[in-house]
């Protein structure tokens, strides 16, 4: 059983299905849309769909290359950086809009007949058999029983604390507030993904896979929410952007959404598995939106352990799994994926620390602003060199065979 249709909970949910396993997902919302859901894939991402094979189901949803990034002080280039970066060309990255995606995703596990699916109904509990987690009961009192409860229900995982397991929280100065501009393509932003800091403050904008453009303010961790109106808050944004970027947000201010907050928060859980319960994605490991890890390290989470549990799934017949191995792949499974994950946390806090520190010290702003055109080639070359871990991982997937089984 799988809690969450997120990018972890979808895909590990097809790849299971896909290969004769039964599976069922459980999902708590009858919709999987939400104001804030991670765009970008990275090619660390793309070589996890890859090495399912579901490449090819990007074509079927809203998606976009991204073009670039390009960095803004005080109204000022500091620099940009064409895709892809010193990477494989065949995989930039690629904005994709991820409700799309799940859904796509769903409906292909749903052409498997091993793969049931729970949507609109929340899990509220645990069932537990003789120390092990053997089901879940969900809100409506039904009782569903499993073998192996894969938790991949989000940063707040209500599975992780019921199992007890503590998610240690690591240090984060920001919160975002996040807005979605309608408005008509092409922006001015070219398809690049800009961050624009300024004495105003801070925020990044990029146009949207499934159209406008979708803006994301810093907050310092805990800050009052502004009261500002729409005018206000597309002059803050005018005020810190280039000439043409200004003139443009003026003249569509009438298409930008009200904010919604999202509170970072960045973790790993003590402990990725109990008797019977496995977390995955953010359950396990809460990241910053810093370079959009979120969505890429899921897909990954997802990958690694299907490789990891068919071979047991497979081999076991008749039920029950033998408790000793199914324990022994859920410790492997978050032996090859802590290490990643922890070092990629360590890049976003630093990478996140660089621009507090440009946002607090206008001195050193100012400086940069004034000698982009010198040093602005240099940045972008050291900048595109830092950004490869996040891009691409720490290393590449295990390419072990995900079998089909009969459709």
């Amino acid at each position: 059983m799988v809690v969450g249709a997120g990018p972890a909970g979808a895909s590990l949910a097809l790849l299971l299905a896909r290969s004769g396993v039964a599976v069922t997902l459980v999902e708590a919302s009858s919709s999987l849309a939400r104001q804030f859901r991670g765009e970008a894939l990275m090619p660390s991402g793309l070589e996890a769909l890859a090495a399912m094979g579901l490449t090819n189901l990007l074509e079927t949803v809203p998606h976009r290359p991204l073009q670039g990034w390009r960095f803004v002080l005080n109204g000022c280039e500091l620099f940009h950086a064409n895709e892809p970066l010193g990477g494989d060309p065949q995989r930039p990255c690629t904005l994709v809009n991820q409700p799309a995606l799940l859904e796509a995703l769903l409906l292909e596990a749903q052409g498997y007949p091993s793969f049931a699916l729970e949507r609109g109904e929340p899990v509220s509990d645990l069932l537990w058999d003789q120390g092990r987690v053997a089901g879940v009961r969900l809100r409506d009192g039904r009782h569903l029983e499993a073998e192996l409860v894969v938790a991949c229900d989000g940063r707040a995982s209500l599975v992780r604390q019921k199992a007890g397991l503590a998610l240690v929280g690591s240090p984060s100065s920001i919160d975002l507030l996040w807005f979605q501009l309608a408005c008509p393509s092409p922006s001015p932003l070219q398809g690049r993904f800009t961050t624009l800091v300024g004495p105003e403050g801070v925020f990044s904008a990029f146009d949207s896979a499934g159209g406008g453009v979708q803006l994301g303010w810093v907050l310092g961790k805990g800050e009052r929410v502004p009261a500002c109106s729409r005018d206000e808050w597309i002059e803050r944004m005018a005020t810190l952007s280039p000439p043409e970027l200004a003139a443009w947000l003026r003249q569509w201010r009438a298409g930008l959404g009200d904010p919604s907050r999202l509170a970072v928060q960045v973790g790993l859980a003590e402990r990725w598995w109990a008797p019977g319960l496995l977390l995955l994605g953010d359950a396990a490991h809460p990241m910053s939106p810093v370079r959009a890890q979120g969505i890429n390290m899921a897909l990954r989470d997802a990958w690694v352990a299907s490789a990891k549990l068919l071979p047991l799934l497979r081999s076991a017949l008749q039920p029950p799994l033998p408790s000793s191995a199914l324990d022994g792949v859920l410790v492997a499974i978050e032996a090859e994926r802590r290490p990643e994950i922890s070092a990629l946390q360590a890049l976003q806090a630093a990478e996140a620390a660089r621009g507090d520190q440009l946002r607090r010290q206008n001195w050193l702003r100012s400086g940069l602003a004034l000698a982009a055109p010198v040093v602005g080639p240099a940045i972008a070359a050291h900048w595109s060199h830092q950004q490869q871990p996040l891009r691409q991982g720490l290393s590449a997937l295990p390419m072990q065979s995900v079998r089909p089984g009969p459709p």
